[in-house]
């Protein structure tokens, strides 16, 4: 079965979810667009969010937006 590409946007924002849910820096974000950046850092502060709250882990995976 064939998966379908996402889009980079959505991708630059679950792994910008993965990254603050992981308690990282916000200066390891990838992206030198503009709008991938963005998306990436909306991830990041929800993911950071998730972390704060104790939501690590299983816990937190049904937090990312798909």
């Amino acid at each position: 079965m064939k998966r379908h590409k996402r889009s980079m946007a959505s991708r630059a924002y679950n792994r910008g979810f993965q990254t603050g849910q992981g308690g990282r820096s916000k200066d390891l974000c990838p992206h030198q667009q503009i709008d991938l950046r963005a998306q990436w850092l909306a991830g990041w502060r929800e993911g950071r969010g998730a972390f704060l709250e104790g939501y690590t882990g299983v816990a937190g995976l049904d937090r990312i937006a798909v």
